[in-house]
């Protein structure tokens, strides 16, 4: 599948930057991934960039929609590409592993609350808990 970063810049009014490319690439290529592995991964591809330019592209990205940040209770901030269809998460309790998981019910935003106190509900976050398959069939010591 090939996306065109480029035009996904443009069409939010974003520069087209070494950066902003780099960091879309290492995100679709790894979701999930936290901010020091995203550092890791577009400096394997630009070597100078620092710390602060992936920090301030992710919250840009982040901002303008093109990336998600998501944080399970008690994990360190994850980022993804994958925005604008209110998919969920499963999260492994032991290694802290984390998939995608669609919609469980119905169209955006996935789940009815029984009371929405007057709010106009466009989202629902859901995440899911468990242990992955490879820390559920890990010998144990």
């Amino acid at each position: 599948m090939t996306v065109d970063f480029e035009a996904q810049l443009r069409a939010v009014s974003l520069r087209v930057t070494r950066p902003r490319l780099a960091v879309l690439a290492a995100l679709r290529d790894h979701p999930h991934v936290d901010t020091h592995t995203v550092i890791a991964l577009v400096r394997d591809e630009l070597p100078t960039v620092s710390h602060q330019a992936i920090y301030d592209v992710l919250q840009a990205l982040t901002d303008v929609g093109l990336v998600r940040r998501i944080q399970p209770a008690g994990a360190t901030a994850r980022y993804e590409s994958r925005v604008g269809d209110n998919h969920h998460h499963v999260v492994c309790r032991s290694c802290g592993a984390i998939a995608d998981v669609d919609c469980a019910v119905g169209h955006a935003p996935c789940l009815t609350a029984s009371d929405d106190h007057g709010f106009v509900v466009d989202e629902a976050e859901v995440v899911y808990w468990g242990t992955c398959p490879r820390c559920a069939t890990a010998p144990t010591s």
